[in-house]
């Protein structure tokens, strides 16, 4: 009986010692950071329309044979317009391909978008049903992945692409992946 009363009075501090554990390794990560099983896997396959020209279907054969950027977007992503013009200067400065996926979105409002905008992308993926995001484990947009010449998930990043993040997280995730800019 003294052994169970005994037991009934640690148990509460067992317990609280357990969560200060968990609750002091979480503070050690970034919430930005977001872990995805896909580094070091194929871009998952898919047969989608694009976005511009509909009736052309995209497949994984159509992805750029070097490194490139897979960005996630939509029309719907408030995020995603104050990304938008970072996209187009990129584009036009760097030498290195845009795809876009154009996530969960009406087909319509995305070609507006692009048409009002601007289009960095090679070309736009259209996800209507947004399964190739499950298959990616988009959580949201914008997110942009890079890619290696061999099709392989290489890194990803989880929020808006500015000239901050283009010049200290993206530019040196692709040199490390081999990436030149010329």
């Amino acid at each position: 009986m003294k052994a169970k009363k005994i037991l009934i009075a640690i148990l509460p501090l067992v317990v609280f010692a357990i969560l200060v554990m968990v609750f002091k390794s979480s503070l050690n990560k970034d919430p930005r950071e977001l872990e995805t099983k896909l580094v070091g896997s194929p871009v998952p396959s898919f047969k989608l329309a694009s976005v511009t020209n509909p009736e052309v279907i995209l497949t994984n054969d159509d992805l750029p044979k070097e490194i490139f950027l897979l960005n996630v977007w939509g029309t719907w992503c408030v995020s995603c317009y104050a990304e938008h013009p970072y996209l187009m200067k990129f584009a036009k400065e760097v030498p290195i391909k845009w795809v876009g996926m154009n996530y969960k979105d009406a087909p319509k409002d995305a070609i507006n978008y692009l048409n009002k905008y601007g289009d960095p992308f090679v070309y736009s993926i259209s996800d209507v049903s947004g399964q190739m995001g499950i298959d990616l484990g988009v959580y949201g947009a914008p997110e942009t992945f890079i890619v290696d010449a061999n099709g392989m998930i290489r890194d990803r990043h989880v929020g808006v692409i500015d000239e901050r993040v283009w010049n200290s997280v993206i530019i040196p995730k692709l040199k490390a992946i081999g990436w030149e800019q010329n």
